[in-house]
């Protein structure tokens, strides 16, 4: 019985040591780990205030903005024509027109010839959105609403607005436009 009792005791001394000597490491990685995240977060700052003076004020302006005034819309539309993906814009705005409508019988005529246009496999703008949606619309131009292509309008929506509104706004027409607005007359 004794040498277990010692054994025991050998094992408490043991751990005990382990922890002494752990301790110090944990303090010495939390306190690097601190330090790397001052220097990631300097990082951060750096490149925010090197991007442009609206990155301060928040994101910039977003691309509802841009839709909104008729001169950025154009200079917009101008800049998707040069990278060609202007179907984007002209389905999104097309869908815009086609929530206006209130005339059944033109309703019917708008949905298919905004999904001749847009939508339809190997159409000459078609739009990128998934199979279901597409198929989705196609069954609903039976009886058309004025808001079978709202789940296709908000994916290009996104689509703009994460992919085509920040490279527009890093563009040098943006900038042109941009600078112009704020010089005086």
């Amino acid at each position: 019985m004794p040498k277990m009792l010692f054994s025991k005791i050998r094992i408490y001394e043991c751990k005990d040591l382990i922890r002494n000597k752990k301790q110090p490491k944990t303090l010495d990685v939390l306190s690097s780990r601190k330090k790397q995240k001052n220097n990631i977060r300097c990082v951060f700052i750096k490149k925010n205030t090197e991007d442009s003076h609206y990155q301060l004020q928040g994101h910039g302006p977003k691309l509802s903005d841009l839709l909104e005034n008729r001169d950025y819309l154009d200079a917009f539309r101008s800049f998707l024509q040069s990278e060609f993906s202007a179907e984007n814009i002209e389905f999104w705005l097309a869908c815009r027109e086609y929530k206006q409508m209130t005339s059944f019988g033109k309703l019917s005529k708008k949905a298919a010839d905004i999904y001749k246009e847009f939508l339809q496999p190997m159409a000459q703008k078609e739009v990128n959105i998934d199979h279901h949606t597409r198929e989705k619309i196609k069954r609903s131009l039976v009886k058309p609403d004025l808001t079978c292509f709202d789940e296709a309008e908000m994916h290009i929506y996104r689509l703009m607005e994460e992919d085509s509104c920040s490279r527009f706004l890093k563009s040098e027409a943006y900038k042109n436009l941009r600078n112009a607005a704020r010089s005086p007359m």
